[in-house]
């Protein structure tokens, strides 16, 4: 693929999607502005799907003082419609994806560029999220940063540098866009992984550097934490229908925990032999999670908690991905109202 390099200090366009996020704005937009790069040479596009908190004026403050930062009315709510709003408007030869609950260390716009430069097959550049959280919501975060609780989702695992699927808040070359087309609408959920889908399929790789750092605030209950990652599984059926693919593999392993999960109906009324094949499968799901959850703390009650948490992470992306094949295969269905609405709130 024969592209033009970036210069070493292009504009970077940052677009941050956002709705009543006034706890986590500031902290995101403060990250930015306290990056190594010349302030010049940034572009902080806030898309605000009509907050109904102190989100607008909390932005409105910062473009008042900083004239790097804009605001941009996302009048769909949504972060696909948000996303495509910021791009659209976006003056920069690099754009970044941020979400507004996140924070991003001093060098990562600087070293995002620098590997963008590396090759002309790079389209775009993540790094690694720290999950942060406090309380019980602790347990949460470190579920969510193992290889147990979400697979090969290197970016949170943090398990390796180089080429990957996809990223969380990557750094794109604008020409991406312009040849892959923008996030797709219709998506509520999973935008960013078919979207990098997309890219992948185009001929641009994907580079997850674990030098590129940033800070992740992640759901505070199990209740919201189920409810993300049902819509994650719900959605994921919903980009595999309209590819006609399977768009990675790691997605199949909830649906059929929770397909073995549910055999165990069956089980007593089965041979001897099904029923220690069974129980001993159950034993080693046990036994992976106790290990996985004790290279994350050495506390039991915490321990405790995040066995708990990946049991969460397991179940709701599973049956979300079962609700999913149901509606969009068998019954034909549209994506349900419900499955659009915020998990984070």
């Amino acid at each position: 693929m024969e592209t033009d390099k970036i210069n070493i200090t292009p504009l970077v366009s940052i677009v941050i999607p956002s709705r009543n996020e006034e706890e986590f704005i500031g902290k995101c937009i403060d990250s930015i502005l306290a990056s190594d790069q010349n302030t010049d040479t940034i572009e902080i596009l806030v898309c605000d799907g009509e907050s109904d908190d102190q989100t607008i004026e909390l932005v409105q403050g910062y473009t008042k003082t900083n004239s790097s930062v804009k605001l941009l009315v996302n009048k769909y709510k949504t972060t696909p419609h948000g996303l495509n709003l910021g791009i659209k408007n976006a003056s920069g030869a690099v754009i970044m994806i941020l979400g507004a609950h996140a924070e991003i260390s001093p060098d990562y716009i600087s070293k995002s560029i620098s590997i963008l430069n590396n090759s002309d097959d790079i389209g775009c550049v993540g790094g690694v999220l720290e999950n942060i959280a406090s309380g019980s919501a602790n347990a949460i975060s470190l579920a969510m940063s193992s290889p147990f609780g979400v697979g090969n989702a290197f970016f949170r695992t943090g398990n390796k540098n180089g080429y990957v699927d996809t990223v969380a808040f990557g750094a794109y070359k604008k020409e991406v866009f312009e040849k892959v087309g923008f996030f797709d609408e219709e998506l509520i959920r999973n935008q960013d992984d078919e979207l990098n889908y997309r890219l992948t399929k185009a001929g641009y790789k994907i580079f997850l550097s674990q030098e590129i750092r940033a800070r992740y605030y992640v759901r505070t209950s199990y209740e919201k934490l189920f409810r993300q990652y049902f819509q994650y599984g719900y959605w994921k059926v919903y980009v595999n229908k309209k590819h006609k693919t399977l768009t990675t593999l790691r997605q199949l392993a909830p649906l059929f925990f929770v397909l073995f999960c549910f055999s165990g109906l069956i089980v007593p009324f089965l041979p001897g032999s099904f029923i220690e094949f069974y129980l001993l499968i159950l034993g080693l799901y046990c036994s992976m999670s106790i290990i996985a959850a004790i290279n994350k703390s050495m506390n039991l009650i915490s321990i405790l908690q995040i066995m708990y948490s990946f049991l969460i992470l397991h179940i709701s992306y599973g049956l979300g991905y079962l609700e999913g094949i149901l509606h969009f295969y068998f019954l034909n269905r549209k994506p349900s109202s419900f499955k659009a609405t915020s998990s984070r709130y």
